[in-house]
């Protein structure tokens, strides 16, 4: 009698399982909750086709699973395809050139990126030498609120 019960009522596990996932797939948007939505739903099809109880679960599990390794990553890269390769924040800095504003003196000084912004600067570790008015540098790294420079002749791959 329960099992005829289960399989009289398992629409309704069903549907709450998809209403679940939908729903938290909403707020992570990562397609992991939509491909077991997706499971559930086949899992809710074999139940309407008069499957067994188990059969339904199996259906839905290997549906579930075949959607997450196959169909998901091709969704990943198509959404994230067009994403904004614009860099940001310290990543935009690394990289950028300017010029001395305030000469350094013991390794520390300032410097104007070619964005506009003025920056408390000091030489990036194993760099000798003075910087004076006007020299153009690299910024190397980003420590703190200080940029990290070379001489724009010298090599930057150091990481200051």
């Amino acid at each position: 009698m329960s099992g005829d019960l289960l399989v009289t009522w398992a629409w309704v596990l069903w549907l709450a399982l998809i209403l679940v996932f939908v729903i938290i797939e909403v707020f992570t948007l990562d397609f992991t909750f939509l491909m077991l939505a997706v499971g559930s739903l086949g899992g809710l099809i074999a139940g309407f086709l008069a499957a067994p109880w188990w059969a339904q679960i199996i259906i839905a599990a290997v549906l579930a699973l075949l959607l997450l390794f196959v169909v998901r990553p091709s969704l990943l890269r198509a959404f994230r395809k067009g994403g904004d390769p614009t860099l940001s924040n310290i990543e935009a800095l690394i990289g950028q050139t300017g010029r001395v504003v305030v000469e350094f003196a013991d390794a520390r000084g300032q410097v104007k990126l070619a964005n506009g912004e003025t920056w408390t600067s000091r030489l990036a570790d194993g760099v000798t030498g003075e910087l004076v008015e006007g020299e153009r540098v690299v910024v190397t790294a980003i420590e703190g609120s200080t940029a990290v420079v070379v001489p724009a002749g010298a090599s930057s791959t150091g990481k200051g």
